[in-house]
């Protein structure tokens, strides 16, 4: 049953890591760029980003069902603030002469965005969306217990049989 339960937990953390990172870039591009972005976006983001998403569960199940919604979510919500976070801070740590001196150029948006934006805000883009992938995962095992199947479900059936080993192999 690990195989089937994989492939299920690797699409479920797949489209709501897509979901995520797109709503997550999308609103750190709009905070980190522009300053009216930056006052409409940011102060929403940063209240949110302290209510712990696990918490969220009952809500997403009362307002999306039992389907396969809420998981994903709950994994977009947990991979959108990492990938925000970081992107964000990415762009705002850009050095100040190197975008006057791509003003000079005259550039379009999307080519001040594609040569001197992404180049610079890289690095740390990264780094969320590394934080971004383990918290996905960490979302999905505690989404996935209310599912019926999924590693998430296989580890908690396991627990309740008191099969460590489908446990530890589910978990590795």
């Amino acid at each position: 049953t690990l195989g089937p339960a994989t492939l299920i937990s690797l699409q479920r953390v797949g489209l709501g890591f897509a979901i995520g990172a797109l709503v997550g870039l999308a609103l750190a591009i709009v905070a980190g760029l522009n300053r009216i972005g930056n006052d409409a976006v940011d102060p929403l983001m940063q209240m949110l980003r302290t209510l712990p998403h696990f918490g969220m569960i009952p809500l997403f199940i009362i307002w999306m069902g039992v389907g396969e919604a809420p998981k994903a979510a709950l994994i977009a919500l947990g991979v959108a603030f990492p990938l925000y976070l970081n992107t964000v801070a990415g762009i705002t740590s850009i050095d100040r002469k190197m975008l006057d001196a791509a003003r000079s150029m005259n550039p379009t948006w999307s080519q001040r965005l594609r040569h001197v934006v992404v180049p610079g805000a890289l690095p740390q883009a990264l780094t969320g969306l590394r934080q971004s992938l383990g918290i996905a995962w960490l979302s999905l095992i505690v989404a996935e217990p209310f599912a019926h199947r999924g590693l998430g479900y296989t580890i908690n059936h396991a627990r309740e049989f008191q099969r460590t080993d489908i446990v530890v192999v589910g978990l590795a």
